[in-house]
């Protein structure tokens, strides 16, 4: 859990680098963009962790920023390129949940999000939701693929915890989700349908958690 903190922190605005482990903060400071490569890399949960530690050993065997740059963007290594590659897969997943994730409030006034996500996106959400929702609206995000789930009330840093999805139900009909339903159904033009361009946005794996789908 004290890595999912960790991770948490490190996607939020006022992060502090001298949290980090000794190699870490190295690499941070040689290139924040192999930094930010590496820690999208790690949540992506693929099986990697080789490459992964020759694309840092490159970057932090450079002597100097400039050096450390060239060598976090050398596309003639294949370690490399397959960091960036699955770094943007995961950044574009993040970018995709903050748009797709739909919030219903339960009995007790908390606006619940659920979701699956590939790759593990969810403490790259909490700084941007704690924003979205402000000091007078409790959340939670629930991650079922992973059993977890982040939560915030009155504007605090988000928390992650194992658990609470059975527990976590939307209570009365929402009546902004059912306004959301009638919109999209109001402009849906049947003619214009296509599903196969509908997949390429939204994939079909997220459409149970879609009230408009």
């Amino acid at each position: 859990m004290e890595d999912i903190d960790l991770a948490c922190d490190i996607f939020s605005e006022g992060f502090n680098s001298r949290v980090l482990c000794e190699s870490a903060q190295r690499l941070f400071e040689l290139s924040i963009n192999a930094f930010d490569a590496f820690v999208l890399a790690w949540l992506s949960e693929l099986p990697i962790e080789s490459e992964m530690l020759k694309f840092g050993r490159r970057v932090l065997g450079a002597a100097e920023r400039q050096e450390a740059e060239r060598a976090a963007y050398d596309r003639g290594s294949d370690d490399t390129r397959l960091i960036h590659e699955t770094a943007w897969k995961v950044q574009h997943e993040i970018h995709r949940m903050k748009g797709l994730l739909r919030f219903s409030p339960d009995d007790n006034g908390t606006y619940i999000a659920r979701f699956a996500s590939d790759h593990f996106a969810l403490p790259a959400l909490a700084d941007y939701f704690t924003s979205r929702f402000g000091k007078e609206t409790p959340w939670a995000i629930i991650d079922e693929k992973r059993c977890l789930f982040m939560y915030s009330q009155g504007g605090a840093k988000a928390k992650v915890a194992f658990g609470g999805i059975r527990d976590a139900k939307t209570g009365k009909k929402d009546s902004w989700e059912e306004l959301w339903k009638h919109y999209h159904k109001t402009i849906n033009n049947e003619s214009r349908y296509n599903p196969d361009l509908q997949r390429q946005f939204i994939p079909e794996r997220y459409w149970k958690y879609l009230p408009e789908m």
